[in-house]
């Protein structure tokens, strides 16, 4: 009894460390701006911290800039999010038909983006969009004549933050459903051959219903990341044209590190951590309901 103590104790003695950073940089941080949203409390002022209990969560309510933020954030994971599944479940689909070898390369070659940090590639996609000498209106003016504001209408802008973002983060979700595709027996494919299957009729009936948990995951972990996009607005429209991709981080970080509103930027922090655990949540009980009905 005392040795297996011992263990248990030696054992959790590794764990310290990692315990402690855990505490120190994300519970203390996470309770320290939970407290602080309660509070006013205005860098610039000379006036200390006061209390206001719901007072910055109220203001968010009827703020008409946290209000567009938060439309803004919506639609780009409304545009971003069905895109990038679907086109990351077709991509690993078809990959994993390949050869080990040629599945190598371009598991390699779709990832490769996500290894570039997002303020180096911000850059690089900036001048790509740039409306008189980037590199995609200079091939569309030689090739058809025609110059597309990429990031100086509204109504273009935020499509071509999503373009960027299929571009930098599909990779991981291709990675994770072809790990999710490994793991579907090929016997399952090999009857369905012999009773006459389609690819097609495999991929309804065998590959989509298989792949639900892993799919799911990707859905979640995509949404997530969606609605804390911050880096591609931040770096290549600034926010604009016309708050049109200023996003509800981005508003968070200008309200606290522009404004110096450090209580206010709290409470919308918090509401937006309450938005995204709404939505996972949902998305569990959806896929939990689906699988008890099946």
């Amino acid at each position: 009894m005392k040795q297996s103590f011992i263990h248990k104790l030696a054992n959790f003695s590794f764990m310290i460390p990692y315990l402690t950073l855990f505490f120190v940089f994300l519970i203390g941080p996470l309770i320290f701006g939970l407290g602080l949203s309660f509070f006013r409390w205005e860098m610039l002022s000379p006036a200390p911290p006061k209390f206001i209990g719901l007072g910055n969560y109220q203001e968010a309510l009827i703020d008409p800039y946290a209000r567009k933020a938060l439309w803004a954030t919506a639609r780009y994971v409304v545009m971003a999010v069905p895109v990038k599944i679907s086109i990351a479940l077709l991509l690993a689909v078809l990959i994993n038909t390949l050869t080990d070898s040629h599945q190598n390369f371009y598991r390699a070659a779709f990832f490769m983006p996500a290894m570039i940090t997002i303020s180096v590639g911000g850059i690089l996609w900036r001048w790509f969009y740039n409306n008189e000498f980037g590199l995609f209106n200079t091939y569309l003016s030689k090739f058809f004549g025609i110059k597309i504001p990429w990031i100086t209408d509204p109504d273009w802008a935020m499509k071509s933050i999503v373009f960027m973002t299929m571009w930098w983060s599909i990779g991981g979700a291709v990675i994770i459903l072809m790990a999710g595709l490994k793991q579907i027996p090929k016997r399952y494919y090999e009857a369905a051959s012999i009773d006459g299957a389609s690819e097609f009729e495999q991929f309804i009936n065998i590959t989509l219903p298989l792949l639900k948990p892993i799919l799911l995951l990707v859905v979640v972990l995509n949404i997530i990341g969606a609605f804390q996009v911050f880096g591609q607005t931040f770096m290549i429209t600034r926010g604009g044209p016309e708050y049109s991709t200023r996003v509800m981080v981005h508003y968070i970080y200008d309200t606290a590190f522009h404004y110096y509103r450090m209580g206010y930027g709290s409470a919308m922090s918090w509401i937006l951590f309450i938005i995204i655990a709404i939505f996972s949540t949902l998305q569990f009980r959806l896929s939990r309901g689906k699988k008890q009905n099946a």
